[in-house]
């Protein structure tokens, strides 16, 4: 096989096997073995190309920046269970509750905080299924419109910094951590902003939807409402100050953050007396699973990524997409396009590890901010999760649904239509925000750090005048000749030449 066709080959057989659904981490290692020793063996590379391999893992599992990973799903895990959410959801819902579409409103607000303090999809969208699709669903709350208000508030999670994908994508990228979570907050409060304004238009169009509560449901009123508002504000707000505010102000890493959260995470449970061996237990399995879920599809994507630049991979993405029509345009549509349909089969981090190694290099060669491209994908991936039918919220929130029903929290089921076509307009407002970030880059560029321009033209250089008078030469450094010194020489100079007459 001519070398050429080695990547566009590689690349094919990747799809074809992620399309039969083995797993991501052996098919990318079982792919790059195999190509590495074909192309080895035709000569394309030595031998020792493949010494990099150790190397490679080795840089993987010495990553300090990977451990923020661990740190932020342990600290999701043990909010998921504390209660939090429950405090902020029915204090949300007995406040907003009058007004129709008060439950929704509730849930974005809610879904938008406990994105800033989780990190995890599956831990909002669990905590706000289990607890407010019951209520939606007594209340006359339309069966579509509640599944997908609450699969989407849990999505926002994956934009709204801490996010476990901002991390990956730093990580990928190159860029601190810290600048892709500056970036992320203008597009995080427009998609907060974007949903609560279809609620406010589903309100007012279509108020059979969403009733508002009636006033015997609103049991709680005054100071006792506000203090369990407050109850689960107040705490929240210092867990985000103290993960997001460090890095923002630069006194803390994001690993080192991640653990003042896993420290405040315990805290708050804590306080809501759920702290337990048990809770504690269960928030150590799940880091555990996720944990090697990434570090494995890691290294299998650098065993993948290696071979694939030893045959000149990357040089044929670079060429395929630097000559797209329309330039930087015409890249970032292509690229959002299929990005949009790999999340249709791949999760976020097979798509951060796999894709944008991939698709970096091209950007930097176009010109492309690095952290705008990497936010723009984060808005774009985050709709990975409200896909029909292989979103994973749709997942979490059908097996949720499924419990409440044998439950007997709701008199009927949820049928996997609804959760189906619930998601359709919520998938539309994410993709409006992509289009929003793509044609307006200081919603990402706002937050960020402005660089100090420097015009080179105008700068001068003076150099300080000495107005002070000569010293005397007795003062300098050069040692004083004596004039009776200076005549004998003249003299001697004199009579040699006229001798050399």
């Amino acid at each position: 096989m001519p070398m050429e066709f080695m990547a566009p080959v590689m690349f094919g057989m990747l799809v074809v096997v992620m399309l039969i659904g083995f797993p991501a981490a052996f098919s990318l290692g079982a792919l790059g073995l195999g190509f590495g020793f074909l192309a080895v063996s035709w000569g394309y590379f030595p031998e020792a190309f493949l010494s990099n391999l150790p190397l490679r893992v080795f840089g993987i599992m010495s990553n300090d920046l990977l451990l923020a990973i661990p740190f932020f799903t342990f600290m999701g895990a043990i909010l998921e269970r504390c209660g939090l959410a429950e405090d902020l959801l029915e204090g949300s819902g007995q406040l907003f509750g009058g007004l129709p579409g008060g439950l929704g409103f509730a849930v974005i607000i809610v879904g938008a905080i406990l994105g800033a303090i989780t990190g995890t999809v599956a831990a909002s969208v669990i905590a706000m299924g289990v607890i407010s699709l019951p209520i939606m669903m007594r209340y006359g709350y339309d069966m579509r419109y509640a599944t997908g208000v609450i699969a989407a508030s849990g999505t926002i999670t994956q934009l709204i910094p801490p996010s476990l994908v901002l991390v990956v994508l730093a990580d990928q990228l190159g860029k601190p951590v810290g600048d892709l979570y500056k970036g992320a907050i203008g597009p995080s409060i427009l998609q907060t902003l974007i949903f609560l304004a279809y609620t406010v238009a589903v309100a007012v169009l279509r108020p059979k939807w969403v009733p508002p509560l009636p006033p015997e449901a609103r049991v709680q009123r005054g100071w006792a409402l506000w203090k369990r508002v407050l109850w689960g504000m107040i705490p929240s707000i210092v867990l985000i100050f103290l993960v997001l505010g460090t890095i923002f102000m630069s006194w803390a890493t994001a690993t080192e953050a991640g653990a003042l959260g896993a420290i405040g995470a315990l805290v708050l449970a804590a306080m809501h007396r759920r702290l337990s061996w048990k809770l504690v237990w269960q928030g150590m399995d799940s880091t555990m699973r996720l944990t090697a879920m990434v570090v494995f599809i890691l290294i299998g994507s650098s065993v993948f990524s290696l071979v694939f630049q030893g045959v000149d991979g990357a040089k044929w993405i670079e060429n395929m997409l630097s000559h797209l029509p329309g330039g930087r345009i015409g890249f970032l549509v292509v690229v959002n396009i299929f990005v949009f349909f790999l999340a249709f089969f791949l999760d976020f981090f097979e798509i951060a590890f796999i894709i944008v190694p991939l698709l970096a290099p091209v950007a930097d060669k176009l010109g492309i901010d690095l952290i705008w491209f990497g936010v723009l994908l984060c808005v774009n991936m985050q709709t990975s999760f409200m896909h029909p039918p292989f979103g994973f919220a749709l997942f979490y929130l059908r097996g949720i649904a499924d419990q409440i029903h044998k439950g007997g929290a709701i008199d009927r089921p949820v049928a996997s239509r609804d959760i189906y076509l619930g998601a359709l307009p919520w998938v539309a407002m994410q993709l409006l925000l992509v289009a929003v970030v793509i044609f307006w880059p200081n919603s990402v560029s706002y937050w960020l750090d402005k660089e100090v321009a420097v015009d080179l033209d105008k700068v001068k250089i003076e150099a300080p005048v000495d107005d002070a008078p000569p010293a005397p030469a007795a003062s300098r450094s050069e040692p004083a000749v004596d004039d009776a010194d200076s005549r004998a020489l003249n003299d001697a100079l004199k009579s040699e030449a006229a001798s050399g007459k």
